[in-house]
C-alpha cells in the first residue's frame, strides 16, 4: 500500500510538472518587457485609452512660417540648421545644445552669414524643456543622442509643438508606445527623419513599384553596413558605443527598413507581423570596445540578420554591421513577380518589355530577364521615372547637398505638408515601426532566434488607407 500511495504521488508530480511546463510554452513571464505565448515571443500592447485618436492620414491647420528651435546642434545638427535656411517660410527661432561652443558656431556660421536674425540661445541638460515652453514655435526639430529622443520628443508635443526627431525615434517598445500616445494625445505630428526614404534611387524605384514595373513586389532588402571605426570618436561622451556596448540586436534598422515600408504600403494595407532575428559574435565591436573603453563586454553583434514577415506574406531581410571592414551598403533589393531593382553594389533593374510604355525601347531592342537593362535603358528608366517630387527640386537639393540632398527632401516636404495642411510622409506610426526593431531583435537573438510578434501600433487600423503615397495640393 505504502509503494502504491508513493508511486501516485510520483504520478502526480509529473502531471503537475507536465502541466507547469505546458502552461510556460503558451505563457510565461520572464521579468522582461515580453512573455512566451505558444513559442512566440510577444510583447504588451496597451489599449488606447479614452481621448486618443488615430493619426492615420492626420493634417494639422495651415502654417504659413514654420518657426522652428533646434535642440542638438552639433553634427547633424548643424547640418540640419544650414538646409533649413534655403527653404521660404522658415524662421529659426531657438537653439538648444549642451556645449555653448556648437550653439555660437551655428549662430555665426550659418544665420549671420546668411544675413538671418541670431537665435534664442539654451544651454544644458534640460534647457530643451525652456526652447519647448516658447509660444513662438511650430516644429522643434531634435538631433541628439538616442537615448534623449523620447523625452524630448513628448515633451515638445505636450506643449503643443509638432516634432522631427533623428533616427531610431526610440530605443525600446515601450517608448515607441509613448511616442503613439502622446501624439495621439496631442494630435501633435511626430516624424522621424529618415533621409534614406528621400534618396534618388529609393524614390525612383517606389514610383516604379505604384506604377506596376515590378509587377507584385513580393519580397525587399535593407540593411546598414558602415563601419563606424573612423567616427566612433566624434559621439559626444562616447554615447554610441556605449549604446551598442550595452544592447544586442538591430539598433539601428531605420536606413534599411524605411523606404521598403513605403514600397510594402506598410500600416497602409499591410503590416509587419512577426520576425526572427540572429547574431554573429562580437570580434571587431569587442575590441574597439576595449581600445576605448577598457572593458572585455560587448552585446552587439558584429553582423545581425533579421527576416519579417507581413501579413500578406510578403518577406523583408535586414542586415546591421557597423564593425567589419566592407563597403558601404543599404542594400536595398526590390523583388517583385516581373521585375526586380537593386541599389548597392551595383544600380540596376530587370524589367520586362511589356511593363514599359510603348516606344520607350529601341525597336528591334529585348530585355534579358536574365540580367540588368542595359546602361541607356537604365538611364533612361531613372530619368522617365524620376519621381515627381523630387524631379521638382532635383537641382537645388543637390546644391544644398546633406548625403547627395536627400536630406534637404526631406526637410523640404516636411516644411511642406506643415505649411499646406497636409498629412507627413512619414507618421508617428512609421517611427514606431521601424525603430521597435531594436528592442524585437533583441528578445529574438536572446531566445535563440524565435519568432517574435510585432506590435501593431495603429491598434487595428494598419488596412485602412490604401497604399502608400505622398500628400500633395
Amino acid at each position: 500500500m505504502k509503494n502504491r500511495t508513493v508511486t501516485i504521488t510520483i504520478s502526480a508530480l509529473i502531471m503537475l510538472f507536465a502541466i507547469v511546463v505546458s502552461g510556460c510554452k503558451k505563457s510565461c513571464d520572464n521579468g522582461k518587457n515580453y512573455q512566451i505565448k505558444d513559442n512566440v515571443i510577444v510583447f504588451d500592447e496597451p489599449q488606447r485609452i479614452e481621448g486618443q485618436t488615430s493619426m492615420l492620414g492626420f493634417a494639422a491647420e495651415p502654417i504659413e512660417k514654420v518657426r522652428i528651435g533646434f535642440i542638438g546642434v552639433g553634427m547633424r545638427g548643424y547640418d540640419a540648421v544650414y538646409r533649413m535656411t534655403f527653404i521660404d517660410g522658415v524662421e529659426v527661432v531657438a537653439l538648444c545644445d549642451l556645449v555653448q561652443e556648437k550653439v555660437e558656431q551655428v549662430q555665426k556660421e550659418i544665420l549671420e552669414a546668411k544675413g538671418l536674425p541670431r537665435a534664442a540661445e539654451y544651454i544644458g541638460e534640460m534647457a530643451y524643456q525652456q526652447l519647448c515652453e516658447r509660444d513662438d514655435i511650430d516644429l522643434v526639430y531634435i538631433c541628439t543622442n538616442w537615448q534623449t529622443h523620447v523625452p524630448m520628443a513628448v515633451y515638445a508635443m505636450q506643449h503643443g509643438k509638432h516634432v522631427a526627431v533623428e533616427v531610431p525615434a526610440a530605443t525600446t517598445i515601450e517608448e515607441c508606445w509613448q511616442l503613439v500616445d502622446v501624439s495621439e494625445q496631442t494630435h501633435k505630428h511626430c516624424m522621424m527623419l529618415e533621409n534614406c526614404c528621400y534618396d534618388f534611387f529609393e524614390m525612383t524605384a517606389l514610383n516604379m513599384a505604384k506604377q506596376g514595373l515590378f509587377g507584385e513586389v513580393i519580397h525587399a532588402e535593407g540593411a546598414y553596413i558602415h563601419n563606424l571605426e573612423p567616427y566612433w570618436h566624434e559621439y559626444q561622451n562616447n554615447w554610441r558605443l556605449e549604446f551598442n556596448q550595452k544592447y544586442g540586436g538591430d539598433v539601428y534598422a531605420t536606413h534599411g527598413l524605411g523606404p521598403i515600408c513605403q514600397v510594402l504600403d506598410i500600416h497602409r494595407g499591410d503590416r509587419m507581423e512577426y520576425l526572427v532575428s540572429m547574431t554573429t559574435p562580437s570580434y571587431n565591436g569587442k575590441k574597439i570596445a576595449k581600445e576605448m573603453m577598457g572593458t572585455e563586454e560587448f552585446a552587439n553583434g558584429d553582423m545581425t540578420t533579421t527576416m519579417i514577415q507581413t501579413a500578406k506574406g510578403k518577406t523583408i531581410l535586414i542586415e546591421h554591421d557597423v564593425y567589419t571592414y566592407r563597403p558601404y551598403n543599404r542594400l536595398y533589393q526590390l523583388t517583385g513577380t516581373e521585375g526586380f531593382a537593386n541599389k548597392y553594389p551595383i544600380e540596376g533593374f530587370t524589367l520586362m518589355d511589356k511593363n514599359l510604355p510603348e516606344g520607350f525601347l529601341a525597336e528591334g531592342q529585348h530585355l534579358n530577364v536574365h540580367g540588368f537593362v542595359p546602361k541607356d535603358v537604365r538611364d533612361k528608366v531613372m530619368e522617365e521615372y524620376l519621381h515627381p517630387i523630387a524631379k521638382e527640386i532635383e537641382d537645388k537639393a543637390k546644391e544644398v547637398g546633406g548625403h547627395g540632398g536627400m536630406d534637404f527632401i526631406m526637410d523640404y516636404r516636411l516644411i511642406y505638408c506643415l505649411q499646406n495642411g497636409l498629412p507627413l510622409d512619414e507618421d508617428v506610426y512609421d517611427a514606431a515601426e521601424w525603430s521597435c526593431i531594436g528592442d524585437l531583435t533583441r528578445a529574438s537573438i536572446e531566445n535563440h532566434g524565435m519568432p517574435v510578434k510585432m506590435p501593431d501600433f495603429t491598434r487595428g487600423d494598419w488596412n485602412k488607407v490604401d497604399g502608400y503615397k505622398h500628400a500633395m495640393k
